[in-house]
This record gives C-alpha cells, sequence and structure tokens, in this order.
C-alpha cells in the first residue's frame, strides 16, 4: 500500500509540473527563469527545474512566475468604456458639470473656473461624451464655451448633432438659438436637421414655424429630398391649406413620386 502511494504521488507530481510548466514556457518573458537556481541570498523562490521537485516547491514558484493582474486605478464606469481619449482633466470636467446641473449658479462658477482652461481636445471630448450621454442641455452650454475660443471654427456638423438632439427633446426654444447662430457663421443645414426640425415643431405642436423651416429649406443651395417633404406632408393632415402648399411644391420637384392622400373625412371637411 506505501509503494503505491509513493508512485501516485510520483504522478501526480509529474502531471502537476507538466501542467505549471507549460503554462510558464508558452510566455517568452518568463522563459529565461526557468533556468535560474534557488540560492539563500534571492529573494526568487525555487524556480521550475526538475519534475522531482516537491508539491509545496513547484507550487511556490508558480505563483512566482505566473502572470499577476493589477488593477490601475481608473474608473470601470461607461466613460472610459472604449473611450480612451478621455484624459482625466476632461473626466472630471463631465462629472462636476452632471453633479451640478440643478444649480445654475454653482455650474457657471464651475464652468468659468474649470471648463474654460481645458485644452481643445479636452474641450471637444466633453462635449462629444455629454451628446452620446444625452445630456443634452450640458452639452449645448459646452458649445457656447467652445464658440467662445480663439480656435474654434465654424463647423456645421457641431451645430447638427446639438440642434437634432434638441429638436428631439422637443427643446426648440434651444434648437432655434444655435439655428440662428449657424445662419450667421454661413453655414447651411443638411436635410438631415431639416427633416428632424420640421418633425420637432409638428410634435411640439407648432406647424407655422415647421412651415417657416420648409421656406428656409427651399432656399438651401443644397437639392432638398423627399423625407422632410413626406413629414411634412403627414404632420400637416390637419391643416389642408398648408398642405396643398407643400403638396404642390413636391409634384413639382418629384414629378415621377406619388403622394398619398387620405379620405377627405380625415381632414374634417365632411
Amino acid at each position: 500500500m506505501a509503494a503505491f502511494a509513493g508512485r501516485l504521488r510520483s504522478k501526480l507530481r509529474l502531471c502537476i509540473f507538466s501542467v505549471v510548466h507549460s503554462d510558464i514556457t508558452r510566455r517568452p518573458i518568463l522563459k529565461d527563469y526557468i533556468s535560474l537556481s534557488y540560492s539563500s541570498s534571492s529573494t526568487i523562490p525555487l524556480v521550475l527545474s526538475h519534475p522531482t521537485q516537491s508539491l509545496e516547491d513547484i507550487w511556490q514558484s508558480y505563483r512566482y512566475l505566473r502572470p499577476r493582474c493589477y488593477h490601475d486605478g481608473r474608473p470601470r464606469g461607461s466613460l472610459w468604456r472604449g473611450k480612451k481619449l478621455i484624459g482625466k482633466e476632461a473626466l472630471f470636467v463631465i462629472l462636476g458639470l452632471k453633479r451640478l446641473k440643478d444649480d445654475e449658479e454653482k455650474l457657471d462658477k464651475f464652468v468659468k473656473i474649470h471648463v474654460s482652461r481645458l485644452l481643445k481636445m479636452d474641450m471637444v471630448a466633453v462635449l462629444n461624451e455629454l451628446e452620446r450621454q444625452e445630456e443634452v442641455q450640458l452639452a449645448v452650454k459646452m458649445f457656447w464655451v467652445i464658440q467662445k475660443q480663439d480656435w474654434y471654427q465654424p463647423d456645421v456638423y457641431l451645430y447638427k448633432d446639438l440642434i437634432i438632439a434638441l429638436s428631439k427633446s422637443k427643446k426648440m426654444d434651444e434648437a432655434m438659438k444655435l439655428w440662428e447662430s449657424m445662419k450667421k457663421e454661413n453655414l447651411y443645414p443638411d436635410s438631415q436637421t431639416y427633416t428632424e426640425v420640421i418633425r420637432g415643431f409638428l410634435s411640439f405642436g407648432s406647424p407655422g414655424d415647421a412651415m417657416n423651416i420648409y421656406e428656409d429649406m427651399k432656399q438651401s443651395p443644397d437639392p432638398p429630398d423627399e423625407l422632410p417633404f413626406r413629414i411634412l406632408l403627414k404632420g400637416l393632415l390637419p391643416h389642408p391649406l398648408l398642405r396643398n402648399k407643400v403638396k404642390q411644391d413636391f409634384e413639382e420637384i418629384f414629378p415621377d413620386q406619388s403622394i398619398y392622400d387620405p379620405p377627405e373625412e380625415i381632414f374634417g371637411l365632411r
């Protein structure tokens, strides 16, 4: 029985040695350690050298050589997931803006002290991250800060993202402030921007404002798309006079396209 137990321990030790040795040597950086031997003056434990080592020696060597994963101290929230370009200063500003967004006085003080001293890339990163998190009000505030910087250059895409986000949130007054600022900088909205603003005004219950945007769209140097027309034709069903005007323009610009006209009782004419 004792002889059988001894053979079993020997096979078990050989099996564990093989697994641990294979796990370590497949990492190139650790191969250089395999030939090291233990010395009393060294702080390095006995290193794997032969399968006749005791199980305790094998385990101690493996514990020393195996890779260790340390926490680097960075936050593990959504801001850092796929957002490696966001620096610590930008992250601090984002968290501060969100924390103070309900206190206008403290928010303005925070913007004056901390936001204004950010570098260009950090400011843009903060703006993009606030838009991603759907913090539209804070994103707009950040945009006005960026617009005052010496390095600022008019960019239609900065306006576009904010105007569309505000329109989807039915914050049409603020969307129009950006709209007017964009026009002053000689920038023209694209078809998607026109579509979302028109949709926003219709959802807001302001067909007259939607028609003003429509008239502005007709003066745009870019050729119009079908989508804003169709959004208007659908949203103006309760307003047949306005709808007929848009319908006539649509038929002139897109003569090959058809328009669905619902029964007259939907208009309330019967």
